[in-house]
């Protein structure tokens, strides 16, 4: 499945956001890690332009951002909403670290809506909005600090959402760098070799061992292309240096 239907299928939702800055922050924290769907249940300043300064490049997700009157209608079409909290609570609802949380969030994604849900500034959700979720996600923050700002929040949700999503891996380059080859490598050697013999580094009777690591690290490197023509040209003026008038 295309991974961006699953990034699709994510909302998070604010509820009762006081600070108008934390809404455009979590906008910021939400596009980085490529979420583009923001649910705000009963703002308390929005739209306001601090929320749009403070989101920088990701303005576009508060002109798109869904404005609700309760988080029963911001949840609608969800089959998962997952609670956030900073404290363990008194109630039934299953307990998971973010990480846990963020890899069950990824599996059902791939097929339909799911919520992140996050409360107030001062005091997160309330008991009322827990009951709107299924399962309820803590960070496992300092014991003697643990309080996190809402966007701070958001962005290390957000973050284990990708890395779930992504399974870990980084994505590459559609082009990547086309790295030399076997023959351009072995060039590369004989020149390397023949320039150390010229400037007495390399005992021309006894080269093999030298020679050896000195591939082995290279080796590591894994050169591309126009590295090996650059290290060459390195080499040639190494032995018949250009004249320069202005050094």
């Amino acid at each position: 499945m295309d991974k961006q239907n699953i990034f699709n299928n994510i909302r998070v939702v604010l509820c009762q956001t006081s600070h108008p800055g934390n809404i455009g922050s979590t906008a910021r924290a939400m596009k980085t890690m490529g979420l583009n769907h923001l649910y705000l249940v009963n703002p308390l300043h929005f739209p306001d332009p601090q929320a749009t300064s403070l989101a920088t490049g990701a303005a576009n997700l508060l002109e798109t951002a869904t404005v609700c009157s309760s988080l029963q209608e911001a949840l609608t079409g969800c089959v998962l909403a997952i609670g956030m909290s900073a404290r363990k609570r008194q109630i039934s609802h299953e307990l998971v670290n973010v990480r846990e949380a963020a890899h069950r969030a990824a599996s059902i994604a791939q097929n339909q809506p799911i919520a992140l849900v996050f409360g107030t500034e001062m005091s997160g959700l309330s008991n009322a909005e827990l009951d709107c979720c299924q399962l309820l996600a803590m960070i496992p923050a300092n014991p003697e600090y643990s309080s996190l700002n809402l966007a701070a929040a958001v962005q290390v949700m957000t973050y284990e959402i990708r890395m779930a999503i992504l399974e870990g891996k980084l994505e590459t380059l559609e082009n990547p760098p086309e790295l030399a080859t076997n023959e351009a490598l072995e060039g590369f050697y004989a020149h390397l070799e023949d320039t150390l013999i010229k400037i007495g580094y390399l005992n021309p009777t006894a080269p093999k061992k030298l020679s050896e690591r000195i591939r082995r690290i290279y080796a590591r490197a894994k050169l591309e292309k126009e590295e090996v023509n650059l290290l060459r040209g390195i080499l040639t003026l190494s032995i018949t240096p250009k004249k320069h008038d202005k050094y």
